[in-house]
């Protein structure tokens, strides 16, 4: 330590070069670490046994087929009642349709709410936290009462104040609905889910409101207990062809949407990141470790008579070894640790600007450690052996 307070220049350029390099590898990890799990949570939020059942497949790419899916039927609500009755392993069955449209409160109107149809089973699949109200009741559900929950957002916006929304009345098209309940304030998710700013309804009156082809219409079925998404949708796609009456020789068509295929594509999609994260940061680590290299070097160059008078007392060669190496892998684990507070200090950034949290988790501050002592070692190990070699009388005579 004496040694490194001594030549501060030249210990600066050393930790500055580690710390970069750190900074980068870490900070592209825990970044990318940290939206991969704020991703996977809200894709777990939709249920981690949901199959979605749709006319279109939700799988995307450059070669999607649109024009094979747009021609197929959409789900029908009279569906579900056939799907409760055949599944043997289907715990809740929900259908739903979405449509914009304007709420409007005496002189005031939001445009372009997004309305969801919703049947009773639905927040069993997908449940929503209530701030202030209730959730739709079960005879509202089957009778198609006009009453609605609200966004907390459009709450705000409507009266001001969320609370205030309880037992107001509001028109949409043409139609007067009472409040219930209003929705906790949820955010805007990643995966396009933003109930801050919707309003739900009981499937039965919303479909006097909305073309039901035309809004989107969605089968969300849940599994039961310990029954894999895998064996889920294979049931499913054989209770779909009967009820849709098709032949073995048929396509079909509809999508099984599987909740756990979107979680393996985004694992698989963050894997490659990653690796270009990787390939970011030890590109600045090998010259962060070629400065270390230089410095040692050099250390070894000026405290050769040191060492020779070391060696002239009885210094074994492992003795020296061990001293320039632990050298090394000190300045590495003083620049590693200035990089990792500058990626805390970019984790607070990030959190308050995107409004998502990004952290430094468990296993990448021990990766960090790792190759912190590696990188050290590895960049000192050459120049400690130069050290450990050299003879002592030889060494003693150098100027």
């Amino acid at each position: 330590m004496q040694e490194l307070m001594v030549n501060k220049l030249r210990t600066s350029l050393s930790l500055i070069g580690i710390s970069f390099g750190i900074f980068c590898i870490i900070g592209v990890l825990a970044t990318v670490n940290s939206l991969e799990t704020n991703i996977q949570n809200q894709i777990k939020s939709l249920g981690t046994n949901t199959i979605f059942i749709d006319k279109w497949e939700y799988s995307g790419g450059p070669d999607y087929p649109w024009w094979k899916f747009v021609k197929r039927p959409s789900p029908k609500f009279d569906e579900v009642s056939f799907i409760k009755a055949r599944s043997e392993l289907a715990s809740n069955v929900a259908f739903e349709i979405s449509d914009n449209v304007n709420v409007e409160y005496q002189s005031f109107a939001l445009q372009g709410v997004t309305m969801y149809g919703i049947s009773e089973e639905e927040n069993d699949i997908q449940p929503v936290k209530m701030e202030y109200g209730r959730f739709i009741s079960g005879p509202e559900f089957a009778f198609g009462s006009p009453v609605v929950i609200i966004g907390h957002t459009n709450a705000e916006n409507l009266f001001g104040s969320a609370d205030l929304a309880l037992g107001k009345q509001v028109d949409v098209k043409n139609h007067r609905v009472t409040i219930v309940g209003v929705i906790q304030k949820m955010g805007t998710s990643m995966i396009g889910q933003d109930y801050d700013q919707c309003v739900m309804t009981p499937y039965r009156f919303a479909r006097g409101l909305m073309n039901e082809q035309n809004s989107n219409p969605i089968i969300m079925v849940k599994g039961k207990a310990n029954v894999s998404s895998a064996a889920l949708a294979d049931e499913l796609e054989g209770v779909m062809r009967s009820i849709r009456k098709l032949s073995p020789g048929e396509d079909d068509d509809f999508a099984i949407n599987q909740i756990a295929g979107f979680s393996d594509k985004v694992s698989s999609l963050f894997s490659s990141i990653n690796i270009g994260g990787w390939a970011i940061g030890l590109l600045s680590l090998v010259v962060g470790a070629f400065g270390i290299a230089n410095i040692m070097f050099v250390t070894v160059k000026e405290r050769t008579p040191i060492i020779g008078l070391k060696k002239a007392i009885g210094a074994k060669r492992r003795s020296i070894l061990s001293e320039f190496l632990l050298e090394a892998a000190i300045i590495c684990i003083l620049g590693g640790a200035i990089g990792l507070l500058l990626v805390y200090l970019l984790t607070i950034i990030l959190t308050n600007a995107f409004d998502f949290p990004v952290f430094i988790s468990g296993g990448i501050l021990g990766l960090a450690i790792s190759i912190c002592i590696i990188i050290g070692i590895g960049a000192g190990l050459i120049p400690a052996m130069t050290a450990a070699r050299l003879d002592a009388v030889v060494a003693i005579r150098s100027k």
